[in-house]
């Protein structure tokens, strides 16, 4: 205020467009466009008939916010597809004679992915960890087809597996797979449902000598070729550790009618409920089920059968070490149940809340379940959904086997700390008193850990 005059009018000084920049931002908001040209550059052996559903859309634009809008999504469903590192965009007016006054321009720069990539990682999933090698070839023939192979090295399986994708316009993805399996995955109202084919080659071998007869005799290659539909209802806001929302997810297996040496008929459901409490503070009621009915007159396999028992199942027992045995080997069962009950809290006095701390909870939780084998012999048409009672079988009915299921039930109690990992997985240290325990049955008295991205 009292500085050196500098000869210069204030007023000179004042940015007098202003208005003039409000008006034009006015006009580019609301004045009606029309995309006149898309265009792509960068491809190289990607083919130009593969993107055009990705960005039709941007020409059903009106106006230059919603050019904006569309070419962003578009932008999303390019970087979807898998086959590009890069996607930029640029919008501009439309040069040229065939210009018109509003005419626009789109162009979509990209930068295509490798011909070849190689992957190492290694995995932790129930209890069990594993070492994975990968190639991938991506955009294999221009179309973002991918073609991948991985091995599979772990504590408890080695598996190979080779697989081709190839992606269809529209809200359905196909998978056509050798191991694991392909599959048809589209939403239908609340639902999600998933389609599969599943081809697998399996071998039960490098015994041990203490093996039983149970488990030699059923040793060698076996081939299972099964369909499958799963539907599931997910409304939880968190998958790891849920406040509120519940799930529902049903499985349906009918192996043998597609070839193969397994026949059998296979349904499990999980079903999970929470509710907040006080104190931030999650009640989570969770139950699991399932039967296994085998076709045609033959035994069900060991590696179809269910299993049950340890840290990812019903805690304060051994991994699978719940139900029918023979010389010291689990077997697994035709049919099981069960259940938890558990309460999450905040670790006490909130230590890192708002930031690490935020990872773990306390956790008090009751277990109980129960397994054991059918006595059936089923001959059935190819369906998904099946009513038990009205297929025709041998041997003990409906009511033996849910008394059976509901005789000597394993249960445990106890508490512990769980640490969420991103929100894929979860660590679990418990101190558990396993209940109910009958003869043969495994237990784990005591601390118990747990690894896994699915728990009861």
């Amino acid at each position: 205020m009292h500085g050196r005059d500098l000869g210069v009018n204030p007023d000179d000084l004042v940015e007098a467009p202003e208005p003039e920049q409000e008006g034009k931002q006015e006009i580019l908001e609301n004045k009606d466009v029309v995309v006149q040209h898309v265009n792509i550059q960068g491809l190289g052996r990607t083919k130009e008939d593969l993107l055009g559903y990705e960005i039709s859309d941007v020409f059903h634009a009106k106006n230059l916010i919603d050019v904006m809008k569309k070419a962003h999504v578009a932008r999303q469903k390019l970087l979807r597809l898998g086959i590009f590192n890069e996607v930029e965009v640029l919008i501009d007016t439309t040069e040229g004679a065939d210009a018109l006054p509003n005419g626009l321009d789109v162009t979509f720069e990209v930068t295509e992915i490798k011909r070849l990539t190689g992957s190492y990682n290694t995995m932790v999933g129930n209890n069990e960890g594993s070492m994975v090698l990968g190639l991938k070839l991506p955009n294999m023939l221009g179309r973002a087809e991918k073609l991948t192979f991985q091995f599979s090295y772990g504590t408890k399986e080695t598996s190979y597996g080779l697989s081709f994708f190839k992606p269809q316009p529209g809200h359905f993805e196909r998978k056509y797979v050798a191991d694991p399996a392909p599959q048809t995955l589209f939403p239908l109202g609340m639902t999600s449902h998933t389609l599969k084919w599943e081809g697998v080659w399996r071998e039960l071998g490098c015994l041990a000598r203490s093996a039983s007869f149970a488990v030699r005799e059923e040793s060698g290659h076996s081939l299972k070729s099964a369909l499958s539909h799963t539907v599931s209802v997910d409304s939880r806001n968190s998958a790891i550790f849920p406040s509120r929302g519940a799930l529902l997810r049903i499985n349906q297996e009918l192996a043998g009618y597609t070839g193969g040496d397994a026949s059998f008929l296979k349904e499990d459901f999980e079903l999970q409920l929470n509710r907040r409490l006080f104190w931030d503070s999650v009640l989570c009621a969770s139950l699991w089920g399932g039967v296994l009915c085998p076709i045609g007159g033959q035994s069900s396999c060991i590696a179809d059968r269910f299993y049950l028992g340890g840290p990812t199942s019903v805690r304060g027992f051994g991994m699978y070490s719940i139900g029918p045995q023979s010389e010291g080997d689990y077997l697994g069962g035709e049919a099981y149940w069960a259940g938890g009950l558990h309460l999450y809290t905040p670790l006490p006095f909130r230590p890192g809340r708002g930031g690490f701390g935020d990872l773990f909870r306390t956790h008090f939780f009751l277990n109980a379940g129960n397994l054991c084998n059918l006595n059936y012999a089923f001959r059935v048409p190819y369906i998904l959904w099946f009513d038990i009672e009205s297929v025709m079988c041998a041997g003990e009915g409906p009511r033996a086997h849910l008394q059976k299921l509901a005789e000597c039930i394993r249960w445990s109690y106890g508490a512990g700390i769980v640490l969420r990992l991103g929100n894929i997985a979860r660590l679990e240290l418990n101190y558990c008193v396993p209940m109910g325990v009958q003869s043969g049955d495994r237990i784990c008295d005591g601390v118990q850990f747990g690894a896994g991205i699915r728990f009861l």
